[in-house]
């Protein structure tokens, strides 16, 4: 079985036309994470207006298809929510809108999941506000326990 049929439809549309690709020029927040085991970087930029709700998001991701199908569709979930709602946006959240991934690419959605965060970790910490459930960024998703518990170690 090849490794292509693994993919659902909607990973290989957000992987072959991905959305929201570049910067924000003065982004609200902005936050790096990465995989140190595979070399993903995933960069996320929020424009968050006043009322705290999340205008447009961006990404640069240097990573394989999976890392950028997550990354895109990332930004699709947090665009026209608050902040508290773009802080509820899960790994699991990511995957469930694009279909599934292997269970080898899992890592991808977790990456996509931390960059939303230390993107709003950066938006608090630049505007002197708390938001409720955030915790500090890690820089490596190697670092989370969530992902040890999920590839069953």
């Amino acid at each position: 079985m090849s490794q292509v049929t693994e993919y659902s439809k909607k990973v290989m549309d957000h992987f072959s036309n991905p959305r929201n690709v570049g910067e924000i020029e003065e982004a609200a927040g902005v936050g790096t994470v990465g995989n140190a085991k595979c070399g993903d970087i995933m960069r996320m930029y929020l424009d968050i207006d006043e009322n705290q709700v999340v205008r447009d998001a961006k990404f640069k991701t240097f990573g394989c298809g999976a890392a950028i199908a997550t990354s895109s569709m990332a930004t699709e979930l947090v665009k026209g929510k608050t902040v508290q709602e773009a802080l509820e946006v899960t790994n699991k959240a990511v995957m469930e809108a694009l279909d599934g991934l292997p269970p080898v690419k899992v890592h991808c959605s977790l990456l996509a999941e931390q960059a939303i965060h230390a993107a709003l970790w950066d938006y608090a910490e630049k505007n002197g506000i708390k938001i409720e459930g955030l915790k500090p960024p890690v820089n490596d998703i190697d670092e989370t326990e969530e992902f040890y518990e999920m590839q069953g170690e």
